[in-house]
């Protein structure tokens, strides 16, 4: 069992962006150790915010998405490991309120239409009021069903926020 002062180390180091290995050296224990830590701290703030991040009232937001990678980029998985949750592509997507620079959802997975839809559906259901939505204008192409121009992905996204929040039948 971790002391409370080696926890805080922990996570003050893992804060700062050092890495894994780096900080288990600094705290004189194993990466497994570090890791078991980060996803507790993980799971306690994602528990945080589907209980605090309710109702909020924010006025303007920002939507956006962000590529990464696990493991290889997708065309550098080996054969066995595609379409393997933890290998190739993942995408971040976000909402930030641009006044108060809140994170009020996010959502890590593939770049679909699927998790776009949660995503939006989940910033959706935290919401107290309607919102200005903006999004980059990013052209959409890896969604399911072909390519989508960024108009029609800003329209799409509109009606999943009215529809999730009873504005449309």
């Amino acid at each position: 069992m971790l002391s409370t002062a080696k926890r805080v180390q922990i996570v003050a180091a893992l804060v700062e962006g050092t890495g894994i290995r780096a900080t288990a050296r600094m705290a004189d224990v194993s990466k497994d150790t570090v890791m078991k830590l980060w996803r507790e701290i993980g799971t306690a703030c994602i528990r945080y915010m589907d209980g605090a991040f309710r109702d909020l009232s924010c006025k303007r937001l920002q939507v956006n998405e962000i590529w990464s990678f696990v493991y290889a980029k997708a065309k550098n998985v080996p054969a066995d490991k595609r379409d393997t949750l933890g290998y190739g592509d993942v995408w971040t997507f976000t909402a930030i309120d641009a006044e108060t620079k809140l994170m009020p959802s996010f959502l890590v997975g593939s770049r679909d239409s699927g998790c776009a839809t949660e995503f939006m559906q989940d910033l959706a259901s935290r919401l107290a009021n309607r919102v200005q939505l903006t999004t980059n204008g990013h052209n959409i192409s890896a969604f399911r069903g072909g390519p989508v121009s960024a108009m029609a992905a800003r329209q799409a996204s509109i009606r999943i926020f009215c529809f999730a929040r009873g504005h449309l039948g």
